[in-house]
């Protein structure tokens, strides 16, 4: 599409939408869409009639609409001695030898056309293509005459002394594509983009290619762009200008440079879509299973504060009244430091009863005695999965409290066994088996460690 069948609004936060109007059987169709992509192959601003486009250019730059070359480049060259301004800066770096710039002098308006320049000279009047505008003039009477004719512009114009060349040389660059051309008049016209002339192509050689890397450099970059040169009958070359994406395509082989310039595009689209943030559905897998491994961990972490007891409880688990009524009865046993290894078999509540009894080292001789008492349920508990013994030991928790006021001449160990049965009391209520025989079996208990409490 051309930028005379376009049109487009575009917004601050980002949308846009490009009208083009399209002929179909000979009627004005209007299409609206969006596009991701601009390749821009058209001059955007002329001084002839209705070929001011700039608007669009802003209009596209407004959107952030992605181009090849860069919408800033191509607003930069809607005025050609911008651009020559910008060779002015690459010739003073690069110095004549390497980039031999021809002379030019610029003025704003024709008021400043007083000064006579050195005959004959080309005169280019504002901006223009295809050898519009361009005048050759030979003293200054015919001067004078395009200066009143600049004035009628209302614009700028620019000066360059007329070189008689022998060809014209262009050098183009397509993405990494260089190739190199040279133009001779036929018809003899100074101007060799008009009329008959020769054109074909020669070898790049490394000043071209230093020529056109280096103007490729200019705006932020130029991904296409072509330099135009003159070889004069005096041996020496003169680089005048430089062109856009917008040049136009020359030589035989125009379809190959259709070909790069379309990788260029799409590999350009690619880079933009790899720079974009890409939404990994991998990122909530990967927060699950994180999740997935804390949810089974957290019940092994909880056992191992208990250290032992989660073997003991693994295959107890049928038997988890059991496991419980044994703890009671081990308060009483944690005198001897033989049997340390029964309370680590207790819950994590349970730790406290028997520190409150590991103090107490003088009473490792009756505990002896006690251990010789009861040496029968003690080997039991041992081997956890022996469910026998252990369910005579649940009902423990039950007597706890009715004991507790004759332990109360000494505290430290009434108080050890007030704990630890009434902290079992809940596992007392729930068991049901055997409550006849437990009920005799916790007297005896009681009776024999209340008789080696009484007897210290």
């Amino acid at each position: 599409a051309e930028f005379s069948e376009i049109n487009l609004i575009a917004h601050a936060d980002g949308n846009y939408a490009v009208d083009i109007q399209v002929f179909r059987n000979g009627t004005k169709v209007v299409r609206s869409f969006r596009p991701d992509f601009v390749l821009v192959r058209q001059h955007s601003f002329s001084m002839a009639e209705n070929e001011d486009f700039r608007n669009l250019i802003i209009g596209m730059q407004y959107a952030g609409i992605p181009s090849v070359n860069s919408l800033e480049s191509i607003y930069n060259f809607c005025d050609k001695p911008w651009v020559f301004a910008q060779l002015v800066s690459v010739y003073k770096t690069l110095g004549p030898e390497k980039f031999p710039l021809i002379e030019q002098t610029f003025y704003p308006n024709h008021k400043e056309m007083l000064t006579m320049p050195t005959f004959p000279v080309v005169v280019k009047i504002g901006h223009a293509h295809s050898g519009m505008g361009k005048i050759k003039v030979d003293n200054h009477y015919d001067f004078q005459d395009i200066a009143s004719v600049v004035a009628l512009t209302q614009t700028y114009a620019t000066t360059e002394p007329f070189i008689d060349s022998k060809y014209d040389i262009r050098i183009q660059k397509i993405g990494s594509n260089y190739k190199a051309y040279m133009r001779t008049s036929i018809s003899g016209n100074w101007k060799t983009n008009t009329g008959s002339a020769m054109l074909e192509q020669i070898a790049m050689s490394d000043k071209y290619k230093l020529w056109v890397d280096t103007c490729s450099e200019i705006f932020g970059g130029l991904d296409i762009c072509a330099v135009k040169a003159v070889h004069g009958k005096d041996g020496k070359d003169y680089i005048f200008e430089v062109m856009d994406c917008a040049m136009p395509l020359i030589g035989e082989h125009q379809t190959e440079d259709r070909q790069h310039i379309t990788d260029l595009v799409v590999s350009k689209m690619n880079q933009m879509l790899s720079k974009t943030p890409i939404p990994s559905p991998q990122r909530p897998t990967a927060t699950q299973q994180p999740q997935s491994g804390s949810l089974k961990e957290p019940e092994p972490n909880k056992i191992p504060p208990q250290r032992p007891p989660p073997q003991g409880w693994g295959p107890v688990q049928p038997q988890g009244m059991q496991s419980q009524s044994q703890e009671p009865l081990q308060p009483q046993r944690m005198y001897p430091p033989g049997q340390s290894a029964k309370p680590s078999t207790s819950q994590p509540q349970r730790p406290p009863g028997p520190t409150t009894q590991q103090p107490r080292p003088q009473a490792q001789g009756p505990s002896s005695t006690r251990l010789s008492k009861e040496a029968e349920p003690q080997p039991q508990p041992q081997p956890q999965p022996q469910p026998q013994p252990q369910p005579a030991q649940q009902p423990a928790p039950q007597p706890a409290p009715q004991q507790k006021p004759q332990s109360h001449p000494q505290l430290n160990k009434s108080q050890s066994l007030t704990n630890a049965f009434s902290f079992t009391e809940s596992s007392f209520f729930r068991s049901s088996v055997n409550e006849d025989e437990a009920k005799a079996e916790t007297i005896r208990n009681l009776r024999k460690s209340f008789a080696s409490l009484f007897s210290d």
